[in-house]
């Protein structure tokens, strides 16, 4: 098969420092080429300052201005370079005869299993040592034993492709040791077996739980239980306008949200899923916090968006996935406290990107540790959906059966998701 061209994409750093990066993308198109685009720029820890995307059908153009997020563990531009070229269709004469490409092999999962004494910020730590290596978690299951020690287990596969190799593996482990000091009793890497399926679900949530987590809009109950700041209760903010007037073959989608950490890839993966083809799009920078989106848009059937009832459905649905990305709540699981953190998955299987990095992240900023973590899917609201699950640590400093200790939990997590 041939391969997109090294021209396809280029990157430019900007004239001064602090000024972004450019990320030019000039290939054939494909249905959510865009989409991917932004949710690779997004795994690198990169936010969209602004950007433009135009096609004709055939041909695709896509520039970028990104940025580092505050969090970043420092982006390598050329290996974010061969991603995006990975994503790019080839120019091969069957694409334009709309001939589906293949599809790639799934890459091999690897089991990471290793034992360590637990100390607060230790899951974050491995969890930005799998990032800047480029090893994607796909699974795991963390459990603390009485005696203080973790077990933890990560299954994970690698962008770079290169893990079979003995040099891969021996940098994954010289930097977990780096990390994990004299405290590591054993760490081992070896191909994922039988209990990695075993895996893929997640244990049971009670009806109650499922209603909260995964309902289309948050109720005043749950508004007024999780005390949710300002910048959260503004989520509950946006304006998705359909207007056929300004072409004779595309509907224009005007959009009006506050600005978040994916926000472009929220929109593109909901048109994606909903089978539509974007023409022109622009996002214009933000303004006072706010993000505006124009996008020009068809049908698969090429068809503008027409019909009222499709329209009201598709407009309602672009809301939810810009209101509610990610859903954070704090419950009771026996005795203990448990907080989930769930995010849509693609049609195409594909979960959000740094989830579990970033809710990592707020709780060692809170200095709470994780008696156990899970990751897993779970069907819900006619929908996939991936969960996230963390016991947490009672201590001295957090009471976490007080409602206000709660709420401050669930507005840290909040936050570090949502880039503000």
């Amino acid at each position: 098969m041939a391969l997109p061209s090294d021209d396809a994409v280029l990157i430019q750093k900007g004239k001064i420092p602090g000024e972004p990066y450019v990320v030019t993308v000039n290939c054939p198109d494909k249905t959510g080429l865009a989409c991917d685009i932004c949710r690779t720029i997004l795994e690198f820890g990169l936010y969209i300052t602004k950007g433009d995307v135009s096609t004709d059908g055939l041909w695709c153009y896509i520039i970028l201005w990104v940025v580092p997020h505050s969090s970043s563990t420092g982006v390598t531009w050329l290996n974010l370079k061969d991603r995006l070229l990975s994503i790019c269709p080839s120019c091969l004469v069957s694409f334009y005869l709309n001939q589906p490409s293949p599809n790639p092999e799934p890459p091999p999962v690897y089991l990471l299993r290793f034992c360590s004494l637990d100390r607060k910020g230790l899951l974050h730590d491995v969890t930005r040592v799998l990032s800047v290596l480029e090893l994607t978690i796909q699974r795991v299951k963390v459990t603390t034993t009485p005696d203080g020690r973790v077990l933890d287990l990560f299954f994970i596969t690698d962008n770079l492709e290169l893990l079979h190799t003995k040099e891969r593996q021996d940098e994954t482990s010289e930097q977990l040791h780096a990390v994990l000091g004299e405290s590591c009793a054993s760490c081992t890497l070896q191909l994922a077996g039988p209990e990695y399926d075993s895996l893929q679900g997640i244990s049971s949530l009670s009806a109650v739980i499922t209603d909260e987590l995964f309902r289309n809009e948050l109720s005043d109950k749950e508004t007024r239980s999780q005390a949710f700041s300002p910048d959260v209760t503004k989520l509950k903010r946006a304006s998705v306008m359909i207007d056929n007037s300004l072409s004779p073959a595309h509907t224009l989608l005007q959009i009006y949200c506050v600005d978040h950490k994916g926000f472009l890839y929220d929109i593109l993966r909901t048109l994606k899923d909903c089978n539509m083809q974007i023409a022109y799009g622009r996002f214009s920078p933000v303004n006072k916090g706010y993000r505006e989106l124009d996008l020009f848009v068809q049908q698969k059937d090429g068809k503008k968006i027409v019909d009222p009832e499709k329209q009201d459905a598709f407009c309602s649905r672009l809301k939810v996935e810009m209101l509610h990305p990610l859903r954070v709540i704090i419950t009771n699981r026996g005795p203990d406290t448990e907080l989930l953190v769930a995010n849509p998955v693609e049609l195409s299987g594909k979960g959000r990107p740094r989830v579990f990095f970033d809710v990592t992240l707020a709780l060692k900023c809170l200095g709470i540790c994780i008696f156990s973590a899970e990751i897993g899917r779970h069907l819900a609201a006619a929908r996939e959906w991936e969960v996230y699950r963390f016991l947490l640590d009672e201590n001295s400093k957090y009471q976490l059966s007080n409602m206000a200790v709660r709420n401050q939990i669930v507005d840290k997590v909040q936050r570090t998701l949502m880039g503000w």
